[in-house]
């Protein structure tokens, strides 16, 4: 396995991409996290998985590293996304904003902390910006210092989730105004933020609309830290979660699966399953004579997230993703 010290100062980065229908072009810039400009492999840093989405034209690059190294994996992997990426030209049925569209970073280790994880994605919002000319970001989550304003809000007041977001009313935190061709960046830092997604059996989407305004933390009866868009997707209406970690005990009943739980700072954390998520997406859609045609993670979930990348960095694998084809979406 991994040193114990290389073990406690992992973070991830679940890097999203405006891109998902050029696998080619998404590998270059996930090798481009793992290989300097030399062409010598980073140490303490590795890929474990690269989810690509035809119809959402999107792709989503796990990539794990030391406190210390992330940014540089990081950096280096956006500014190849944006040599690659246009955004004039994108089209897809998910909301996107940026050709980095997004690069939360997330504690893994036991010794890294919010404070490291804000240094980090400041670092990466200060360097993307700086050697990237046009590029624009703004911060959410810890990152956020003044308000710690979450990602689902910090999207809302920047119109991510419209059609064609106006972004000469956009201010950036860190960069110039936004501009088409980059568009406009969100970087932050939180608890470990997994991804859900269940397929329902329907082409309306008006019921895949209904069944996320049910299972939103905003409304009575919702699930804690789960927040979620219904999208047509590959013939049928995809319910695609977010689901962030939320602080203290886990407010599961008796008969819900356990609720996964992990500690940042010495403060507990947890999050809602996916056997949970699923369940109550098929007692919503079976309210509506609608059945499921199944459910999967884009990536990991925080323990396998972690387990796996001690696995991949203890045998020097940084090309993880090669080895889990097996790894569904």
């Amino acid at each position: 396995m991994a040193s114990g010290m290389l073990r406690s100062r992992l973070v991830a980065c679940l890097l999203n991409v405006s891109e998902g229908r050029r696998k080619d072009l998404v590998e270059n810039v996930a090798k481009a996290a793992l290989y300097d400009a030399e062409g010598q492999s980073r140490k303490e840093t590795t890929v474990l998985n690269i989810f690509n989405d035809h119809d959402y034209n999107r792709s989503v690059i796990t990539i794990v590293a030391s406190v210390d190294s992330i940014r540089d994996a990081v950096l280096s992997a956006c500014q190849e996304a944006c040599a690659l990426i246009d955004m004039r030209g994108h089209a897809g049925v998910h909301p996107c904003m940026g050709s980095v569209d997004l690069i939360p970073i997330y504690p893994l280790g036991e010794a890294v902390g919010e404070r490291d994880c804000v240094q980090q994605a400041l670092a990466v919002a200060r360097g993307l910006t700086e050697t990237v000319r046009g590029a624009s970001v703004f911060l959410f989550g810890w990152a956020d210092a003044a308000l710690q304003r979450g990602l689902a809000r910090r999207r809302k007041e920047m119109g991510w989730f419209r059609k064609s977001p106006d972004l000469q009313a956009l201010t950036a935190d860190v960069g110039p105004p936004p501009r088409e061709r980059y568009g406009l960046t969100g970087v932050g830092a939180s608890p470990y933020v997994m991804n859900c997604n269940v397929s329902i059996d329907t082409l309306d989407v008006a019921v895949g609309r209904s069944i996320a305004a049910a299972l939103r933390e905003s409304v009575p009866g919702g699930l804690p830290g789960v927040q979620v868009l219904a999208l047509p997707h590959e013939g049928a209406v995809e319910i695609a979660c977010n689901v962030e970690s939320v602080a203290g005990a886990a407010p599961g009943g008796p008969t819900d699966p356990p609720w996964p739980r992990f500690v940042v700072d010495g403060r507990p954390y947890c999050h809602a399953p996916a056997a949970l998520i699923m369940a109550r997406v098929a007692e919503l859609a079976g309210q509506q004579g609608v059945g499921v045609k199944g459910t999967a993670l884009v990536g990991f979930t925080p323990q396998e997230c972690r387990g796996l990348a001690e696995l991949a960095l203890s045998e020097g694998i940084g090309e993880f993703w090669r080895e889990q084809r097996r790894i569904h979406m």
